[in-house]
């Protein structure tokens, strides 16, 4: 593509293009290719975390009965939710070969992640105002209780969840749902304390608040295990487990936003299960290629929840089959080749390189964390933040994702190398060497 034609997509299309001309064919691994000149650079980022096992991976390419599935996918735009195809049928088996339970046996399938998290609202009202009927109570479950920091997405139930950027809900009419404090710990060393902390008891007091207000309208507690968007803040779980007994005193479902923090990057399935966690609800999204929804536990209880009955969840696509086709080799590949447990290792050796690096520089940066290799670090401040990615990416070509105030946060695929990864700790270093050489403060 020629400069014209970004300078097209610029001009006529919403978006935040950058100064690389993706070459979608060449682009390989953890390396980005500019199609302009081949400029190659290291990605850390991964689409907003969503390319699982980098750019076109070998097990994508060389297959033939992989091709042909790819060409007849893309030769029909079925609506999945009305028409079975063997397509579907294997993603189904794999999705939940590697990613489901016996108690979590429902899906629904959509094509964003934000419509992900809308239809797992939906189905806490529904659950909720079918609870409420069965004990003669006359009153919807109408109420979502959420986070601050928190983004869910931009669409209309979501908006009334999302409060990171202001500038993505400002003027948008949203809903007057009930939310409480984030006792988000980013200091590691603090989440094996085994009382609760000051700010979670704190944000519990405001969930018991919200639920003796609104009593009988709160359908669930939604959450993002790791507050991605909002910073990389970090949920403990007796945080987590203390908020889903209260959920379940109080007749509502737990939720997990899932979409950028499942499918492995933590080292298991989801983010949930790494913090012993059991949501009702997850919604899923980014590497699973396929957004939607995967339900049951609380949801079994009631018979015709709204996973079960025709038409209350729909879409016409019902997510896209051709990503369907690709979301199947890419759950094969994982399981093949154990990545999950890559991820523990690669993850170990990352945090353990942003733990020196914040010993080195401790005037630039603190609290370097994650699980597995969803891993962050926070800067003095914003500005020095968005030096630090300019500089890494004009000098020496590799691309990080910041997030929250003033976070720099790392979304490599599963099937990164500790090789790979030194590459982009080295970068950070140096640049971090050469704001500290230039008195940065």
């Amino acid at each position: 593509m020629s400069e014209a034609g970004i300078d097209l997509l610029r001009d006529h299309v919403s978006g935040d293009f950058g100064d690389i001309i993706l070459d979608v064919r060449a682009s390989q691994g953890c390396w980005l290719v500019d199609e302009r000149d081949g400029s190659r650079y290291l990605d850390m980022s991964m689409f907003y975390a969503s390319a699982p096992l980098g750019h076109n991976h070998p097990a994508l390419h060389g297959d033939d009965a992989l091709d042909e599935a790819f060409l007849a996918a893309a030769r029909m735009k079925p609506a999945n939710p009305d028409y079975g195809t063997r397509e579907q049928a294997q993603f189904v088996a794999e999705f939940l070969g590697l990613l489901g339970s016996d108690d979590m046996p429902y899906l629904f399938f959509i094509d964003g992640g934000a419509l992900a998290v809308e239809n797992a609202l939906k189905v806490a009202f529904d659950w909720k105002t079918q609870h409420n009927a069965a004990r003669g109570i006359a009153v919807r479950g109408s109420r979502a209780l959420h986070l601050e920091k928190a983004f869910h997405g931009r669409s209309g139930y979501t908006m009334s969840l999302t409060n990171t950027d202001p500038s993505k809900i400002r003027d948008f009419p949203v809903f007057d749902w009930p939310r409480i404090p984030s006792p988000a710990v980013n200091d590691m060393s603090r989440w094996d304390e085994p009382e609760l902390l000051a700010e979670e008891q704190a944000a519990l007091e405001a969930a018991a608040a919200a639920f003796y207000r609104y009593a009988d309208e709160i359908a669930c507690f939604v959450f993002e295990p790791i507050q991605g968007e909002g910073g990389d803040r970090h949920l403990r779980p007796q945080f987590l487990k203390a908020m889903a007994e209260l959920c379940r005193e109080n007749d509502a479902l737990l939720v997990a936003d899932e979409v950028q923090s499942g499918f492995g990057i933590t080292g298991e399935a989801w983010a949930s299960d790494a913090l012993g966690v059991r949501p009702d609800v997850i919604a899923f999204g980014k590497k699973t290629q396929v957004c939607g929804v995967l339900g049951g536990r609380r949801v079994l209880e009631v018979e015709n929840s709204a996973f079960r009955t025709s038409s209350r969840l729909s879409s016409t696509w019902g997510g896209n089959l051709v990503d369907m086709v690709r979301a199947t080799r890419i759950l094969q590949v994982v399981r093949e080749e154990n990545l999950f447990e890559n991820v523990k290792q690669t993850g170990a050796y990352l945090l353990g390189q942003l733990r020196e690096i914040a010993d080195e520089y401790p005037d630039l940066v603190t609290d370097p964390r994650g699980r597995g290799l969803m891993c962050a670090i926070t800067l003095a401040d914003g500005a020095l933040r968005d030096e630090v990615l300019q500089r890494a990416l004009s000098s020496h070509s590799v691309i990080f994702l910041g997030s929250g105030e003033r976070e720099l946060r790392w979304r490599p695929p599963l099937s990164v190398t500790e090789t790979e990864l030194a590459l982009g700790v080295s970068a950070l270093r140096a640049v971090l060497k050469d704001v500290a050489a230039e008195g940065r403060k």
